[in-house]
């Protein structure tokens, strides 16, 4: 390995953000200064799989740096791979990879404006310039557009980031210019955010399953989840062992809700029977997909069921350690499951031995840093692993080699909470909800031309004309992108479609995550195409050449197209479908394979450029 150092030092508070992370070096060979540590001079350094085991520290570490300076100097970073024995090549790799580091300098403060296609539409890129037009060289506050902040409901929306100890965020949402730059120049002073509640239209109403809670309970208290069935399904587990829970939710026919509908009772059955030791369970809580934002109102509105959920998969699946990868955009949902988890540990609910039952089972936070690619669950073990957050091939299979080599269920927080009322309702009960191929109940994120946009729970099944008018869809509907950037569009006349998985896929769309993004006749279809195209071209690992190369060269082809229709736009049109069956057959991960999807359907569904 090489470890070749520069010649930059750390500045005493690059410093102080590293060893406030790791503890003092203990040595020299960790940056420690000889004079004070002339006895640990004189022993090996370490290093071997001593060394390699804390390689998973990297991007605590360059959050760390990054929060309390705003960027990461070649100093800083230096100190950070002495600290951890890791080269500082292989650092700076992972350090440019995500879009919430820079390793230019930069102000303290960073404002977020999102620019997405919730956002684009509800006047995102005027509150974009004039934030940047009052926020000027000079002020002390960096400007940029961001992909997807996870707040589609009130779009448009800009989150502000202040480095310091501590760092301080805020959020304006939905944003005007002059609360755009309250949030960035006094956060202190910013308005607080609503209650999750006023996410979900729903709350208070009865049939609720996975929202019932949310509005109704005060997401700080662990008492009050608990006088609301909290740790109920957490006692069934117990007394079912963990053969018995995989059996039940098996029989519930509960799948995965990220979009790929895997049997979540398959997957954990494989990985509860490796015999290779230890086993992980990760929570994928990286929700990217523009149009998204249903995990962060449970993580907001009901984290204490995020934790009980997570609790029993991992005595299921005979984990003993959960991580939880959280995307970095959301300050929160970070700051109530922190709270959530405190709590939990200091009342028996997560440590070294849960409810008095001998089973031993703890969580830990990793923040993700912007990078949509991270939600593919192999790269999010990467992630954690402090390497670049590219995919990795398969076989072997997560729940054979996942994070750090060893067997690993993985499933999304909407997943998780699902297997609450699997256990307290039982398998039949649960499956006698929705559709025989698609059970339970699903969670919806409606944004764009609606009245009432937020988090819709409904049974599978349902129309998606039923969705929209719950929401109030406005007059002139002309598109509706279902499953976000990743997806389909449909039009206004197919509004019967079922929203269940086969549903979608017999009708020649896709569920995906649930988005459901309603666009009326005001919205300019090309410029949207156009922006989903760039959140593709930006979003590639570039690891794969059939995505790295086929992102650009459709994003390319969309620029040229512009205004143009009938014969003046064929030849284009031509090479993105061959551009787009080349990123789909032969693209590593799903984030190649799907770029192309929702131009697809744009061009033959609802002719576009026709």
């Amino acid at each position: 390995m090489d470890l070749h150092f520069g010649d930059s030092e750390p500045t005493d508070e690059e410093r102080a953000a590293v060893d406030a992370l790791l503890g003092p070096p203990a040595s020299s060979w960790e940056g420690a200064d000889r004079d004070e540590t002339p006895a640990a001079d004189l022993r090996w350094a370490r290093g071997g799989r001593a060394a390699r085991d804390r390689r998973d520290l990297l991007l605590p570490g360059l959050h760390a740096i990054n929060d309390r300076i705003g960027w990461i100097s070649d100093g800083a970073l230096d100190y950070l791979c002495r600290r951890l024995t890791v080269p500082p090549a292989e650092a700076y790799g992972v350090a440019t990879f995500y879009a919430l580091f820079s390793v230019r300098p930069r102000p303290r403060t960073v404002l977020h404006v999102c620019t997405d296609i919730a956002c684009a539409p509800a006047g995102a890129d005027g509150v974009l310039a004039a934030a940047r037009e009052r926020l000027g060289p000079g002020s002390g506050v960096q400007v940029q557009a961001s992909p997807c902040l996870g707040l589609c409901e009130r779009a448009p929306a800009a989150l502000a980031i202040r480095a310091g100890d501590p760092v301080r965020t805020a959020v304006a949402a939905p944003a005007t210019a002059a609360s755009a730059v309250l949030a960035a120049t006094a956060p202190e002073s910013a308005a607080e955010e609503p209650p999750a509640a006023l996410a979900v239209p729903q709350a208070g109403q009865g049939g609720l399953v996975l929202l019932r809670r949310v509005g109704m309970v005060d997401p700080y208290s662990l008492d009050d989840y608990r006088a609301h069935g909290g740790w109920s399904a957490l006692r069934r587990a117990f007394a079912l062992g963990p053969a018995g829970v995989i059996r039940e939710v098996t029989d519930s026919g509960l799948v995965g809700r990220g979009g790929a509908a895997f049997p979540t009772g398959v997957k954990w059955r494989a990985t509860a029977s490796q015999p290779d030791r230890p086993h992980h369970l990760v929570c994928n809580a990286d929700e990217s997909e523009p149009g998204t934002f249903k995990d962060r109102v449970l993580m907001e509105g009901d984290p204490y069921a995020l934790v009980e959920a997570m609790t029993v998969a991992g005595y299921a699946t005979g984990a003993h350690q959960g991580h939880l990868y959280l995307r970095g955009e959301y300050p929160r949902a970070l700051r109530r499951l922190e709270h959530a988890i405190t709590q939990s540990r200091a009342r028996g609910f997560l440590g070294e031995d849960v409810m008095g039952m001998g089973y031993a089972f703890d969580i830990e936070i990793r923040r993700g840093a912007g990078a949509y690619v991270c939600g593919e669950e192999t790269a999010l073990f990467n992630s954690i692993e402090g390497r670049r957050g590219e995919p990795r091939s398969k076989p072997p299979f997560p729940v054979e080699k996942g994070l750090f080599g060893r067997p690993t269920a993985a499933n999304n927080v909407e997943t998780l909470v699902n297997v609450l009322p699997v256990l307290t309702m039982g398998a039949p009960a649960y499956a006698a909800t929705g559709t025989a191929k698609s059970t339970g109940t699903k969670l919806f994120c409606v944004s764009g031309s609606v009245a009432r946009p937020g988090v819709y729970e409904l049974p599978f099944g349902a129309t998606l004309g039923e969705l929209l008018e719950l929401a109030e869809v406005r007059d002139g509907l002309r598109a509706v992108l279902l499953g976000g950037a990743a997806g389909s569009f449909v039009r206004a006349d197919e509004l019967d479609v079922p929203l269940t998985f086969e549903g979608t896929r017999e009708a020649g769309a896709t569920l995906g995550s649930g988005v459901v993004l309603a666009f009326d006749g005001t919205v300019p279809l090309p410029r949207l195409l156009l922006r989903i195209a760039e959140f593709f071209r930006d979003e590639s690992c570039g690891q794969c050449v059939p995505c790295r190369v086929g992102t650009v060269r459709q994003e390319e082809a969309l620029h040229r197209i512009a205004g143009r229709t009938g014969a003046d736009a064929a030849g284009d049109v031509a090479l993105l479908r061959e551009v787009g069956r080349a990123m789909k057959d032969a693209s590593i991960c799903g984030l190649g394979q799907t770029a192309w999807n929702a131009v697809e359907s744009a061009i033959d569904r609802l002719g576009v450029y026709q």
